[in-house]
């Protein structure tokens, strides 16, 4: 086989929250959103393919000094870098073209001073356009090329111990049909009704407080995120379990967040078992599921953190999320004691399928602890990046969730009516139509349906224009 880039094009659109959504350091009240379009062909014949995301600012870098509109520039400067790359690259497989783009791109960033994880953002958008592309070609949906490897992964390219197998080894033989939707509690989320203001409430037909998206949407699973303030994340979850049991009563797990705010174990196993101590606290603290990337991403991996976890027996299940910035990452974790990783387009596709056998090939082999993988989020919604996130998941076989782009977002009032009715007539199963007509998310029993998704060839039914947007060129966040 023969695949070959023959042009991409970026296009942006500006949005805003209908409701402040504060994470660690940052509190986001507008992103934009882009797009990335390739022209593939493959044989011969020319196919399209779509990819995209928004761009959140502090999460690529953590750094509170900088600019914001300094990092969203850097981040589009960074996809634009990859998409320049792919451009005339010829490869025998989705594998090999993916493979060159990836090393491209580390070589690049290296010498530009750009972060793993940042760099590697440009590289996920072309790939999973390419994907797309792909998928659409051949007339196959992901998880069935993914299966039949069609992409031409050779897993121990990435992870020796995987040399000689191919993904259907370790992966489902067929997606989940549906998902569990693990609600995001920002850390400035009403918790009830009874606390929004007259000035703050919204009027747009979808649920504002995190009891009201309970009844709204039947949700069993939710993300608690931390300040790394103890008095004030003591407070914070003993509101949060006082709704949690008076709507779900003993119906729901919970995952936490560290959001990167402590500088050692030792002094985050000191915050644990401050909350373990409070009586108040025990009926949530049982359900939890795992922490997730509770140290600065500059200290999550060095060596002496084999020790701390290693002296911890009955620590809670850890896993990466920021610090999993390149291919090496989820390996280094493993050995130093930590139980997983999350996946998230945003950080490569190809990673995430390899890492996700290399979980399942050494759970396989009946570890102390079990390993784990997550699902989680950037704000993402459709009517692109949220289906191809899902169908991803889908296949790789995560369950739980972390989806938050419906919450921060009235649906896609933002995109044109054409847009809103494609996706619609597309995806009946994962949208519906609001009171005032534009699609929002439809969860029901906290799952959201996912055959639409399952079907198309990577997560999206139609082929959206991007031309209809800002070209990158053109685009000011201002």
């Amino acid at each position: 086989m023969n695949i070959r880039v023959c042009e991409g094009d970026l296009h942006l659109l500006n949005l805003h929250t209908r409701m402040p959504f504060k994470y660690g350091i940052a509190t986001m009240t507008h992103m934009p959103m882009v797009f990335a379009r390739v022209a593939l062909e493959v044989d011969g014949r020319v196919s399209l393919g779509v990819s995209a995301d928004v761009l959140p600012p502090k999460w690529f870098t953590k750094d509170p000094a900088r600019d914001v509109a300094d990092e969203l520039y850097e981040m589009l400067d960074v996809i634009e870098t990859a998409v320049e790359t792919a451009e005339g690259q010829s490869a025998p497989s989705i594998f090999d073209l993916w493979l060159r783009l990836y090393d491209s791109q580390t070589a690049w960033a290296a010498t530009e001073h750009k972060p793993a994880l940042l760099a590697h953002f440009g590289t996920s958008l072309v790939e999973r356009a390419v994907i797309d592309a792909f998928c659409r070609a051949i007339a196959k949906p992901f998880h069935r090329a993914l299966l039949d490897n069609d992409l031409g992964l050779r897993l121990g390219d990435l992870r020796g111990e995987l040399e000689g197998f191919t993904p259907a080894a370790w992966l489902p033989a067929q997606p989940h049909s549906d998902l569990l939707v693990r609600h995001t509690v920002g850390l400035a989320d009403p918790l009830t009704d009874a606390e929004i203001s007259d000035q703050e409430r919204l009027h747009d037909g979808l649920p504002q407080s995190l009891a009201a998206s309970i009844r709204a949407y039947g949700l069993q699973h939710f993300k608690l995120k931390l300040s790394g303030d103890f008095a004030r994340d003591q407070d914070r979850l003993g509101q949060v379990a006082r709704v949690l049991h008076a709507e779900c009563g003993e119906q729901f797990a919970f995952t936490l967040d560290g959001n990167e705010q402590f500088k050692s174990f030792a002094e985050f196993r000191q915050f644990w078992e401050a909350l373990r101590a409070d009586v108040s606290l025990k009926s949530l603290l049982a359900r939890l599921l795992f922490v997730e990337q509770p140290l600065h991403r500059a200290v999550a991996l060095e060596p002496g953190i084999a020790g701390a976890l290693a002296e911890w027996p009955e620590r809670p299940p850890f896993i990466i999320d920021e610090s999993d910035g390149d291919l090496a990452s989820l390996p280094a974790a493993l050995a130093l004691g930590y139980d997983g990783t999350s996946h998230k387009n945003c950080k490569g596709i190809i990673k995430g399928i390899a890492n996700r056998c290399l979980l399942e090939h050494r759970q396989r082999q009946k570890p102390k602890r079990p390993l784990l993988m997550s699902g989680e989020d950037l704000c993402n919604i459709g009517p692109v990046a949220l289906p191809q996130d899902l169908a991803v998941c889908a296949a790789l076989g995560i369950k739980s969730v972390e989806r938050n782009g419906h919450h921060y977002n009235a649906g896609l009032s933002q995109f044109p009516r054409a847009v809103q009715m494609q996706v619609l007539e597309s995806h009946g199963d994962l949208y519906h139509a609001s009171p005032a007509g534009w699609p929002t998310l439809t969860i029901r029993h906290g799952r959201v349906a996912l055959d639409s998704v399952n079907e198309a060839a990577f997560g999206t039914r139609f082929l959206l224009n991007p031309g209809q947007f800002t070209p990158a060129d053109e685009w000011d966040w201002e």
